[in-house]
């Protein structure tokens, strides 16, 4: 039978950035403010909890000039959920922002696309793409296959009934989105497969794009999976807390439901 599921995009990082870093190719306006926000997200149904990445420290934060907000097991816990007490992490990709603190969640089976473990591993590395990515959290991730603690994913699979994963490329050579099952239907967590909501309603890739004939692949994926482009959620856009409600007024501006209809 399947689950139905409460979504939650929680804040814990936000940087001052300009439209022309955030198209492929550059844009017009590129000297436009073009802010963004970096999230962690929540799926929890009455029989499952799920992590879905787990963002970057405060060391990293303030080395590549990222100002961080708050530990993102602190915005977990503000919901209830204690790291040590997860179980399910999925990682969408390797970046710096979306593995750094996979460390806070020692009991947790790590879900990850077999191909980008073999990306960060692999040629691509001598590549700039290598930027993007922190040596010991790659380190961590292996250390966790050793103990027997990662579940490598080949293209799409079910995690639990109502949640899913699925491979799309493009950002990262194994990039993947979560499918989630809620009140209001079908909604996907997109991820960097689209960091804005511009970039998959007017379908232009992101900036980083390593495969960027798959990013505008992955943008048919989103709209396939997704019972409607209303229930799309891009990674990194700062209007995901302005479209949706926060499940409490003291939780305003850092945690917003994903699982319930966007603000008219």
């Amino acid at each position: 039978m399947t689950e139905t599921y409460r979504v939650y995009a929680i804040k814990y990082g936000h940087r001052e950035a300009k439209r022309g870093d955030h198209f492929l190719g550059g844009d017009p306006d590129g000297e436009r403010s073009m802010p963004m926000d970096y999230f962690v997200w929540l799926a929890q149904s009455d029989e499952h909890t799920f992590v879905i990445d787990t963002g970057y420290t405060e060391e990293v934060g303030t080395r590549r000039g990222r100002p961080w907000l708050r530990q993102p097991a602190d915005g977990l816990r503000m919901l209830g959920v204690e790291a040590n007490d997860v179980q399910d992490v999925v990682i969408t990709h390797l970046h710096f922002d979306h593995i750094g603190t996979i460390q806070d969640f020692p009991n947790a089976k790590i879900h990850i696309q077999e191909k980008e473990l073999q990306f960060v591993v692999g040629p691509a590395m001598f590549t700039p793409a290598k930027h993007s990515f922190e040596t010991d959290e790659i380190d961590r991730v292996v250390t966790a296959l050793h103990e027997g603690r990662v579940n490598l994913i080949d293209g799409s699979q079910e995690l639990a009934p109502g949640f899913s994963v699925h491979h799309v490329g493009g950002h990262t050579g194994g990039t993947q989105v979560v499918r989630v099952h809620t009140e209001r239907g079908w909604v996907v967590l997109a991820s960097d497969s689209s960091h804005y909501y511009e970039n998959f309603e007017k379908k232009r890739p992101f900036s980083i794009a390593w495969e960027p004939e798959r990013s505008l692949a992955a943008f048919k994926a989103l709209y396939a999976l997704a019972d409607s482009e209303q229930h799309i959620v891009p990674g990194h856009d700062p209007m995901v807390l302005d479209r949706y409600a926060a499940p409490s007024p003291e939780l305003e501006g850092i945690v917003v439901r994903l699982d319930v209809a966007p603000k008219q």
